[in-house]
């Protein structure tokens, strides 16, 4: 009799330490909604695809997160997307920075032109940012406007592709029309070098490039042109690595407090891995390999592994500027750098710099 109520006390001992978990997984949602702007084959959804599928492996299936791409949950308005995050219409989002700095101001710091292609090194430079002092500012603005985030991701530095050219100056562009998102910075940058800006939605861009409304864009080369097959619209592309396009992995606060500690542990961990997957897509073929033999490891090498070769082999003029080509579009854009240092913050930019002085050695 005492071995069996000794049994029992302890049965529903271990009932009582599991209820916690069943009663969390249970209040979880069947699927939570994670958006994207650009469609399914860019590198961006295919590293949002990455971190779900991580997710669902590494819950048993407790969390499960669908991605929706090509700006499908803001009808393709891809400035909306922080707020009906924040407002809770979304649950999740991999957002780009830019589209998200005309709520947040400090997040044009990536988008100051050619500030960090005038670095040694644009990756570890990049880097240094995000690691650094000026990352974790960054970091907080997003929070203190009212969503979580989890971590980084990479959408890659943004290159310039035109119908016309090939595009070597800045006297090259003069007059000519390029699409750009709707953030003030990229107006006043492409004004600065003597274009026409026309800013259009992404949703309404490969229209634009078909009906001739526009001469050209800028996006990043493995992320979004070569997944786009960007050769169907223009045939001269240009390495400038003008700005750079960080990705935000960020949840709505409320769903986030859903989560247990444990499961928004796992969400970050899955978020980092992510960030390393998402970086190697962006940089494959720019990085003497170190991309390559990552994606490699996991099993997860794109059709192709030449960025380069695979413009030229599709008809593209590929033009890869000198550091001294890219100085000339740095000092034409130097007023540009100049007026958003102040409105993004000087202490934030100075910091930056410091952060990128690091490694620049």
């Amino acid at each position: 009799m005492h071995n069996f109520v000794k049994k029992c006390a302890t049965l529903v001992g271990m009932a009582l330490v599991s209820i916690p978990l069943w009663a969390n997984a249970a209040s979880y949602k069947a699927e939570y909604s994670l958006s994207v702007v650009p469609g399914p084959t860019s590198g961006w959804a295919l590293t949002a695809e990455y971190f779900t599928q991580l997710v669902k492996e590494r819950s048993n299936g407790r969390i499960n997160i669908k991605v929706y791409p090509a700006a499908q949950l803001m009808s393709g308005k891809q400035t909306s997307e922080f707020m009906l995050l924040r407002n809770g219409a979304i649950d999740f989002a991999m957002a780009s920075t830019i589209n998200w700095s005309p709520q947040i101001k400090e997040l044009n710091l990536p988008a100051l032109p050619f500030m960090i292609a005038h670095q040694p090194d644009r990756f570890k430079a990049m880097d240094a940012i995000l690691a650094g002092k000026s990352g974790k500012v960054l970091i907080d603005a997003v929070e203190k406007k009212g969503v979580k985030f989890i971590g980084w991701a990479e959408n890659g530095f943004r290159e310039l592709t035109t119908s016309k050219g090939p595009i070597a100056t800045p006297a090259d562009l003069k007059g000519m029309k390029i699409r750009v998102v709707g953030s003030p910075i990229f107006i006043e940058t492409f004004d600065a070098l003597g274009a026409n800006p026309v800013n259009m939605n992404w949703s309404e861009a490969t229209t634009g490039f078909q009906q001739g409304l526009v001469d050209g864009q800028e996006n990043p080369t493995n992320g979004i042109n070569i997944g786009l097959k960007i050769w169907d619209y223009h045939k001269f592309t240009t390495d400038w690595h003008y700005i750079i396009d960080p990705l935000l992995l960020c949840a709505n606060p409320k769903i986030w407090s859903g989560f247990s500690k444990e499961d928004q542990q796992l969400l970050i961990e899955c978020g980092k891995d992510s960030e390393q997957y998402g970086k190697a897509l962006s940089r494959m073929g720019m990085d003497d390999g170190k991309s390559l033999a990552l994606l490699q490891k996991l099993n997860r090498v794109p059709a192709y592994t030449d960025p380069y070769a695979e413009m030229e082999a599709h008809g593209m003029t590929v033009t890869k500027l000198t550091p001294e080509q890219i100085n000339a579009f740095y000092e034409v854009t130097a007023p540009v750098r100049e007026k958003w240092t102040k409105i993004i913050g000087e202490d934030l930019v100075k910091a930056a710099l410091e952060d990128m002085e690091k490694v620049a050695q």
